[in-house]
């Protein structure tokens, strides 16, 4: 079986309902439009789903038409936070260790967030040229194979949470179909076609606590970090427990669902 795209996830805003969708078009920097948004809190750092899981109740919409670009949040209670994105003046945040200047969006956008989460933040557009991705554009996409996922709802099981297991608690950009378990670790230093874009696999993803989170409503209920410990505990990961991989995007392209997957066997 040949591999191809079974899925393509993006978010506008960091931390949010993950979206599916139907193509993409890849950048150096990733996906035109994902992550174009992160929080941060009263003391300027960034927070995600990994601290504050209600974000993944709020499910955004960036349309990112020249000249008028436009934002929306849908909340659980059916309350909608809408309208063009505007900009203020740039103020200092930490993210991932860096110090960077950011432009907070102005508008219902944050007090609706704020309330929401019962803790106040400040929505703010990314540096450009600086994706809002915990690696930068050395990871401007990721990828995981489906047959690792079904691999850990075996582990799961063994583990005693047996049931299918969402995609979206990783928060990958591509998921890969036709191939075994974990053999995307077998692409780390080779070159990807997928789509009409071409990849530069890098190395493992390490996961954290965000991926114990129920993807719709946020609340803790899998142990994913221990299932996936329990069979991949003697992986090598820099970043802690391994789960896909990360890549740069070499040459710009668009990628659908269902497009074919190729690791070049040269590099």
């Amino acid at each position: 079986m040949s591999a191809t795209v079974k899925w393509i996830s993006t978010v506008p805003v960091k931390g949010m309902r993950m979206q599916q969708q139907s193509e993409a078009a890849l950048t150096r920097q990733g996906v035109t439009g994902d992550r174009q948004f992160f929080l941060i809190d009263g003391d300027g750092a960034m927070v995600s789903a990994t601290r504050l899981g209600p974000l993944v109740e709020i499910v955004p919409a960036y349309r990112p038409e020249a000249g008028q670009r436009s934002l929306s949040l849908a909340f659980p209670d059916g309350s909608i936070a809408e309208g063009e994105v505007e900009l203020s003046d740039p103020v200092p945040v930490s993210f991932y260790g860096l110090e960077l200047e950011v432009r907070p969006v102005t508008g219902p956008f944050s007090q609706a967030i704020s309330d929401h989460c019962g803790v106040e933040l400040r929505l703010v557009e990314r540096p450009e040229n600086r994706p809002a991705v915990d690696r930068g554009s050395i990871a401007g996409a990721t990828l995981l194979g489906a047959g690792s996922l079904r691999r850990l709802e075996e582990a799961a099981a063994e583990g005693g949470q047996p049931g299918e297991i969402d995609h979206r608690r990783f928060r990958m950009t591509f998921g890969i179909d036709g191939i075994e378990a974990h053999e995307e670790d077998t692409w780390i230093d080779r070159d990807l076609e997928i789509g009409g874009a071409r990849l530069r696999i890098h190395e493992r993803v390490g996961r954290c606590a965000a991926t114990t989170r129920d993807p719709e409503v946020g609340d803790v209920d899998l142990k994913t970090l221990h299932h996936i410990r329990s069979y991949r505990e003697d992986v090598e990961c820099e970043e802690g427990i391994p789960f896909g991989v990360y890549a740069s995007v070499r040459h710009p392209g668009t990628v659908r669902l269902g497009d074919p997957v190729v690791a070049d066997p040269s590099t």
